[in-house]
């Protein structure tokens, strides 16, 4: 029987289930297959971008599967490209038509890219397309503190998500902290390191002690701290193993153990430098 997800309401009162699958890197012909195992492992939340390059294999797994609509919750991203009032319509337009759908759940401005300066116009055609229905949620991606404060300055909508690199090596605390404050929800990407940190002593003491993999214990622990979290994977056993976390629970001194390995490690770019 699949677990049921937890959710988590966002500022907007929509709910997001607390751990989806996230299909970055996975080219377009394996991701019907993988979404398709996904959903069959009890997954209600996906998570892709335009970027990617697989939206329509994403489509065709919804498609072919017989949850509702309503059942489904759905992200896709503006790329880089595409930021600009107008280009931002454009590029939602072709994300819908890709994913089949009449409406995405959560839409996410990729990058600030703030060299660029166009992500405050971008949101502006996010808010329309929020109010016109086609979008239920809006939020952003890769977003630092001086990036979401100067989105905020003159926006009608807070972001009801900010999806960061986030797992034990990089805590953003200071982002987490802000994100309370201004009633953002936090969600992880690479939230296991791409596996950078699933050989540290105090991930595998904790796994071996409640019987779990060090994987399972990463993603037990952004569950506990509140974190939205989407791990990836196309083999149908880890997609399993992955949503298998809410039968047991991580001790105050295990988080705290947690707690102490971060130190910056990022795995992917820095948001400040990437244009």
């Amino acid at each position: 029987m699949a677990p049921t997800v937890p959710t988590v309401t966002l500022n907007n009162g929509a709910q997001i289930p607390q751990l989806g699958f996230g299909v970055f890197q996975v080219p377009d012909a394996e991701t019907t297959a993988a979404v398709t195992a996904a959903l069959e492992a009890g997954y209600r939340s996906i998570d892709t971008a335009a970027i990617y390059g697989n939206e329509t294999g994403v489509g065709n797994a919804l498609a072919g599967s017989d949850l509702t609509r309503d059942e489904l919750f759905v992200t896709t991203k503006l790329w880089n490209a595409d930021q600009g009032y107008d280009a931002t319509l454009k590029a939602f337009d072709a994300s819908l038509a890709k994913l089949g759908l009449d409406h995405v759940d959560l839409y996410l401005i990729h990058w600030p890219t703030p060299a660029r300066d166009l992500y405050r116009d971008s949101w502006k055609a996010i808010e329309k397309l929020v109010a016109d229905g086609r979008v239920r949620t809006a939020g952003v991606s890769n977003f630092q503190p001086d990036h979401l404060r100067r989105l905020l300055d003159g926006a009608s909508l807070v972001p009801a998500v900010n999806q960061i690199e986030l797992h034990p090596g990089l805590q953003q605390a200071e982002l987490r902290a802000l994100h309370a404050e201004l009633g953002i929800a936090t969600e992880a990407w690479s939230p296991l390191a791409q596996g950078a940190m699933l050989k540290e002593p105090a991930l595998t003491d904790i796994a071996a002690r409640h019987d779990r993999s060090p994987a399972q214990v990463v993603l037990r622990w952004h569950l506990q701290l509140g974190n939205i979290v989407i791990p990836k994977s196309v083999t149908p056993t880890r997609i399993q193993q992955n949503i298998d976390v809410f039968d047991f629970t991580l001790s105050d001194e295990e988080m705290t153990a947690i707690a102490a390995l971060d130190r910056g490690l990022r795995t992917g770019p820095d948001p400040d430098t990437l244009n």
